[in-house]
């Protein structure tokens, strides 16, 4: 029996998959595997990357926050922010990163500095990912093409 994934942000459904093999979840107690069968759990987002697989190809998503609501045969996750890992832009998030960090060092009224902190957070998490899609030996598949 597969596992029924959505992916959702506030805007809009980001992905669904209905007969994925896997879910890795960045869940904010750590990285949690979610397997067919799985027992029901309510959980945290936290800024990390969520990995959808079905039989050799995956879908990888930046998600930034949320919370993930496990059944056996279906995963739903409402993140504050998604998007996919194979669309990240690495000269955007640089430049990104380089004016958050920029801001930062400037010192900013508290509203603002919290906005620079997760602009560089969420800049951070894009490099990751993106380096680690870069250092894979072999093709990366994909279940489905993005639509813009």
């Amino acid at each position: 029996m597969p596992i029924h994934v959505e992916l959702v942000t506030q805007e809009r459904k980001i992905f669904e998959e209905p007969e994925a093999d896997m879910v890795v979840i960045p869940a904010s107690e750590g990285e949690m595997g979610v397997l067919p069968h799985h027992a029901p759990v309510l959980t945290t987002l936290s800024f990390g990357e969520l990995v959808i697989r079905k039989g050799n190809a995956e879908e990888r998503f930046a998600v930034y926050g949320g919370v993930v609501d496990v059944r056996p045969d279906k995963v739903v996750v409402l993140a504050d922010l998604a998007e996919s890992s194979f669309a990240l832009d690495i000269e955007a998030i640089e430049e990104a990163r380089t004016s958050a960090a920029q801001m930062l060092e400037e010192g900013l009224p508290e509203e603002q500095n919290r906005d620079a902190i997760l602009a560089l957070r969420r800049a951070e998490l894009g490099l990751r990912i993106q380096r680690k899609l870069q250092s894979r030996s072999g093709p990366v598949m994909r279940i489905v093409e993005q639509e813009d």
